[in-house]
């Protein structure tokens, strides 16, 4: 099946605790604009998001990380569409250095991963 991507940077004002730590609801919100697009290119609709059956945060994310949100549809209904997700984070802020240093990670650190479905009204599909 196809997948989707979305990379962005997390923002100080998307920090929502001390220490610049960002809320883990970011990554749903990524999450929820990959499957949009899934759908769109599936359906030709965007569909709405029925629900999550699994969500598992496994790193802190922090401003200035750059984070890529991945899915893919792996199972299709009727009018519902089965997802899975993952969030990585990509390249991370090295203060330690200077104000503006960043790396590039070898290895991404996987953030979240989730599963979800998503749904189309019959009447809205296209494809």
């Amino acid at each position: 099946m196809e997948k989707a991507m979305i990379r962005l940077r997390m923002s100080m004002h998307d920090a929502h605790y001390g220490g610049n730590l960002v809320d883990g609801a970011k990554m749903l919100q990524l999450f929820g604009d990959v499957a949009t697009e899934l759908l769109i290119r599936n359906d030709g609709d965007e569909g709405l998001f029925a629900g999550y059956d699994k969500v598992e945060f496994t790193a802190p994310v922090y401003a200035g990380d750059y984070i890529e949100a991945v899915g893919e549809i792996v199972k299709e209904g009727n009018s519902s569409r089965k997802m899975v997700f993952e969030a990585r984070k990509v390249i991370i802020p090295r203060p330690d250095i200077n104000d503006s240093a960043c790396d590039l990670l070898e290895e991404p650190i996987v953030v979240c991963k989730a599963e979800g479905t998503c749904v189309v009204p019959k009447d809205k599909q296209r494809k």
